[in-house]
């Protein structure tokens, strides 16, 4: 379990260094970007120009943030600044829903009034583009958390969106339809909108404790159950703290003549268990059939 706690940890640090990586690449070429609209004249790249910066405030803002979630517990955060990460997810979500809002009210006038732009300056700056944000990509898919989920989509987007540019300004190399930039813009747009509303659920549901869809609290329960002198199990309460480190607390009834040699014993399986159930931070109370352990006058089922 000591080797699990540190390998998470482990996972998290790199995991900001990961963001810190994309938010420096980001940044960087986002001022290429406003360099590039200026000398090719481009409305196009401008404003991709603006949108790429909007993403490196998302960024530079989950690197601070996950930064802090790496801190451990203090006297005012019991089980540390995890919950940090989801913060920045549902920040982050907000931003991206904000910023595929206006690229399609920018876009739908450009269907009624298209805009010639350069296609060769495009065609340079989309290969830049897809490059740049390629990488940063690829680094984002060895993370784990929503944080990471919900910033990947931020260069996901920005990766589908240079390629959308490179194939539109071949195509207008050769013809005039200069409408398809827009019609591509509001179709990647639509598809990020789906996949951050999915994350900016997930999220949601880390803040009001739900139960981590990955663990099975009936199944959970059956397994202990299943232990030598358990008798039931109840007040059993499971939350994730940032969608990957979950926290368990339970009460487990045992036969009243079980030693506490065996009580320990039955203790660590049931920790074994909770483990194998992604469950982190386990917390038992181990009762024996004739005490009372109702909790604000609530029934406790001792079988």
């Amino acid at each position: 379990m000591i080797f699990q706690s540190h390998k998470h940890a482990h996972q998290h640090q790199r995991e900001t260094r990961i963001i810190g990586y994309a938010f420096f690449l980001n940044l960087f070429f986002t001022i290429l970007e406003i360099i590039g609209g200026f000398f090719t004249n481009s409305i196009a790249i401008l404003s991709d120009a603006l949108h790429d910066f909007g993403d490196s405030l998302a960024l530079g803002l989950s690197y601070i943030l996950q930064k802090l979630s790496n801190k451990g517990s203090d006297p005012k955060y019991s089980y540390g600044y995890r919950r940090y990460s989801i913060l920045a997810a549902v920040i982050n979500s907000i931003i991206l829903l904000t910023g595929s809002v206006f690229i399609i009210r920018a876009a739908i006038p450009r269907l009624l009034h298209p805009v010639k732009p350069h296609a060769e300056g495009m065609i340079l700056f989309a290969i830049l583009g897809i490059i740049v944000n390629g990488a940063a990509v690829l680094q984002l898919r060895k993370g784990i958390t929503m944080n990471i989920r919900v910033v990947s989509l931020h260069l996901v987007e920005d990766v589908l969106g240079w390629l959308a540019v490179l194939i539109v300004s071949i195509v207008l190399l050769f013809t005039d339809f200069y409408f398809l930039d827009p019609i591509l813009s509001i179709v990647i747009s639509c598809f990020i909108v789906y996949h951050v509303i999915a994350n900016f659920k997930n999220s949601l549901k880390v803040f009001l404790q739900v139960v981590p869809d990955e663990v099975d609290t009936a199944a959970l329960e059956g397994k202990f159950k299943q232990i030598g002198k358990v008798r039931s199990v109840h007040h059993t309460h499971i939350w994730t703290l940032d969608g990957v480190n979950h926290v368990l607390t339970t009460h487990v009834v045992v036969d009243q003549d079980t030693s506490q040699a065996e009580a320990k014993a039955i203790k660590s399986e049931l920790k074994h268990i909770a483990y194998d159930m992604h469950c982190e931070h386990v917390t038992l109370e181990i009762e024996y059939s004739d005490e009372d352990c109702s909790m604000n006058h609530e029934h406790c089922d001792h079988d």
